[in-house]
C-alpha cells in the first residue's frame, strides 16, 4: 500500500515542480534574498504549490474510495484557506495581523470538524480541561504551528525533510493502530514532499515558499488533532515527532522576546541558521538535522505504547539533548567568530 500511495504523489509533485522551474511558467515566482535568507541569488519559491496540488489531486482520488468524505472536505477547506493567503503573501506580502487572522480562521474550520484538544496526556498523567480552555489552546497552538513551520523554512532541504520524517512517522503510528485513512493522508504528504525534496536538497533549485511551509504546518495541526481525538497516540508524541521545528522556533521566539526584539520581523537567528552562518553550510547542517529528526521519529515509535518509565526517560533524554545542543551551537558560534576576528 505504501508504494501505491507515495509513488503517485511523488510523481505528480515532481512533474509540477519541473514545470514551475521553467522561467516562462506563471508560477515561476522568485524568492529574492533578504535579512532572513541564507541564499545569495534569487530562487523560485513555488515548490509548495506543487506539494499542495499533488496532495489535493491524490486526495480527490482517495475520496472516490473513502466513506469518510466529511473529514476530507474539512481538511481541504482549511488547506485552501491557508494556501490562498500564503500565495498572496508570496506574491506581494500580507500584513502579519491579517495573516494571523486568516490562520486563526483556518484552525477554527478544523475545530468545527470536532478535532481539538480537550485533554493533554502525559506519561502517567492526564490533564483534563474545560471545553472553552481546550478550544483556546487549540487555536493558539494551531496558529503557532502554522507560523513556526514557516519560520523554520529557511534552509535547503529542511522543511521537506521534516515533512518526510514527521508525516512518515505519523503514518507509521496510524498504521500500527489500524487507522487507514489517517495513514493514507500522511503518506500522500510524504510522497508529495519527496517529489519536492528532489529539487530542494542542497543546493536547492526551488523553495516551497509560504504556500508550502504554512500549509504543511496546518496539515501537521490537522494530523495532530486528529490523532488526539481518535486516541491513535497522545498529543505529546506528536510534539516529540515535530520537536526539531517546535523547540528551535519556540526557544528562538522566547530568546528574541527577552532581548526586546520584534518577533514578527524576518531574521536569521534560529539555531539551524546560526550553524549555517558559522560555517557548516546547508548540506552538513541539514544532514545533522535529519539525524535529529530520525532519532525523534524512532523514539516516538518505540515509546508510544511503552511503559510510563520508558516514556519519561525518553522525554528527559530529548530535553537534555536539546539543551546541550543549543548551548553547543552558541559556544561553537562564539569560537568561530573569535577565530575569524568578527
Amino acid at each position: 500500500m505504501i508504494t501505491l500511495i507515495i509513488i503517485p504523489a511523488f510523481i505528480i509533485s515532481a512533474l509540477f515542480i519541473h514545470m514551475f522551474l521553467n522561467p516562462k511558467s506563471r508560477f515561476h515566482i522568485l524568492d529574492r534574498p533578504n535579512e532572513r535568507s541564507l541564499h545569495g541569488i534569487p530562487v523560485p519559491r513555488s515548490g509548495g504549490i506543487a506539494i499542495i496540488l499533488s496532495f489535493i489531486l491524490c486526495l480527490v482520488g482517495v475520496m472516490a474510495y473513502s466513506s469518510d468524505l466529511t473529514q476530507i472536505i474539512w481538511i481541504i477547506s482549511g488547506v485552501f484557506i491557508v494556501a490562498a493567503i500564503s500565495f498572496i503573501d508570496d506574491l506581494k506580502g500580507v500584513a502579519p495581523a491579517y495573516r494571523m487572522f486568516v490562520h486563526s480562521l483556518a484552525v477554527c474550520v478544523l475545530l468545527g470538524s470536532g478535532s481539538y484538544i480537550v485533554s493533554i496526556e502525559l506519561p502517567g498523567a492526564l490533564l483534563e480541561m474545560p471545553v472553552l480552555i481546550g478550544l483556546l489552546i487549540s487555536i493558539l497552538f494551531g496558529v503557532w504551528m502554522i507560523n513556526l513551520y514557516n519560520f523554520m523554512d529557511g534552509m535547503d532541504g529542511f522543511s521537506g525533510g521534516m515533512s518526510v520524517f514527521g508525516f512518515g512517522t505519523l503514518a507509521m503510528l496510524g498504521s500500527l493502530k489500524g487507522y487507514e485513512l489517517f495513514t493514507i493522508l500522511n503518506l500522500i504528504i510524504v510522497g508529495s514532499s519527496i517529489g519536492f525534496l528532489v529539487f530542494n536538497f542542497p543546493p536547492a533549485r526551488i523553495f516551497m515558499g509560504d504556500v508550502g511551509s504554512a500549509t504543511l504546518g496546518y496539515l501537521a495541526v490537522v494530523m495532530i488533532y486528529w490523532a488526539d481525538k481518535e486516541k491513535i497516540f497522545p498529543f505529546w508524541i506528536s510534539l516529540l515527532v515535530f520537536s526539531p521545528f517546535i523547540i528551535d522556533a519556540t526557544v528562538t521566539l522566547i530568546r528574541r522576546s527577552m532581548q526586546g526584539r520584534k518577533i514578527w520581523q524576518a531574521h536569521s537567528t534560529h539555531y539551524y541558521q546560526r550553524l549555517v552562518k558559522a560555517g557548516w553550510g546547508h548540506r552538513k547542517t541539514v544532514l545533522v538535522e535529519y539525524g535529529i529528526m530520525l532519532g525523534c521519529s524512532l523514539t516516538a515509535i518505540l515509546v508510544a505504547n511503552g511503559s510510563v518509565t520508558m516514556q519519561m526517560v525518553a522525554l528527559f533524554f530529548w530535553g537534555l539533548f536539546y539543551t546541550s545542543f543549543f548551548l553547543w551551537v552558541t559556544y561553537y558560534e562564539r569560537i568561530r567568530h573569535s577565530g575569524t576576528g568578527t
